[in-house]
Formats: structure tokens, C-alpha cells, sequence
């Protein structure tokens, strides 16, 4: 991953970013490829379009983190607030019906950890990359100092 002397705690979040966000692109992709176009027809019509929209935007976070982009972890937060929020709209019942049954290590579980996970990381992550790549950055008075 790229960021040069990005800080080791910084590297680590950013893996973990990448795991997650390439396991959602891949969760989506399944989700489309086996449904079709109608995969998300149990919920409202613009969550439907944001669990489409995740095909596109979670490899975009996987792309800006691996990068060492400081957007990254910014656009990150953004995702993971709206999928949480749309997972929790849409599977709110189901969880009032039968809480323990939404304990288990995947679906709304889940996303909610990471999306609490990205949430408290995002801001530090973003400082770290911004100052890692300002580092490495040179401007045109440094480079005509002697």
C-alpha cells in the first residue's frame, strides 16, 4: 500500500480498510450476479440504489486507501454511515422480532463493528495520510534551495 512513511498503526487500519471494503465490493457482486438487478427488491427504492452504488464505491475506498489517498478514510466514513444506516432501516423488524438472532459474525453484525471501526479511525487515519504524504511532497522554493 502506498503512503511511504505512513505510520505502522496507520498501515495497519489501512489493511484492514481494504479488507473490509473489498469484502463488501465482493458481497455486492455475489448479491447482483445471483439476483440480478432486482437482488435489493426487498427494500425501499433508494437503498436499492445505494446497494447497487456500493459495486462502485467500496473498490473506489479500496483504490484511495491503497493509495495512501487522504480521501480515503474520509469517503470510508461517508460509506459506512450510509450502509449502516440502510442495513439497520431495512432489517430494523427483523432485529425487534428476534434480536440474538442478529449476534451472529455476519450480516448486520458485521457492518456495524466495521462501520463503528471506520467511524473511530477515519479522521486519525486521514491526518496520518495527509501528513505522511506532505513528507514526501516537494515544492517548487524547495527545490531551488541550493
Amino acid at each position: 500500500m502506498g503512503g511511504g512513511s505512513r505510520p505502522r498503526w496507520a498501515w495497519w487500519v489501512s489493511a484492514w480498510y481494504v479488507v473490509g471494503f473489498a469484502e463488501g465490493a465482493g458481497a455486492h457482486a455475489y448479491f447482483v450476479v445471483t439476483g440480478g438487478l432486482r437482488a435489493y427488491d426487498y427494500a425501499p427504492g433508494a437503498t436499492q440504489l445505494l446497494f447497487h452504488g456500493l459495486l462502485v464505491l467500496d473498490p473506489l475506498v479500496v483504490a484511495l486507501v491503497a493509495r495512501g489517498r487522504a480521501g480515503g478514510p474520509l469517503l470510508a466514513a461517508v460509506v459506512m454511515v450510509a450502509d449502516m444506516l440502510a442495513n439497520w432501516w431495512v432489517q430494523w423488524d427483523a432485529v425487534l422480532a428476534d434480536p440474538v438472532a442478529h449476534l451472529r459474525p455476519v450480516g448486520l453484525s458485521t457492518i456495524t463493528v466495521f462501520g463503528v471501526f471506520v467511524l473511530a479511525t477515519a479522521f486519525p487515519l486521514h491526518r496520518a495520510l495527509v501528513s505522511s504524504g506532505q513528507q514526501h511532497r516537494r515544492t517548487p522554493e524547495a527545490e531551488s534551495d541550493p
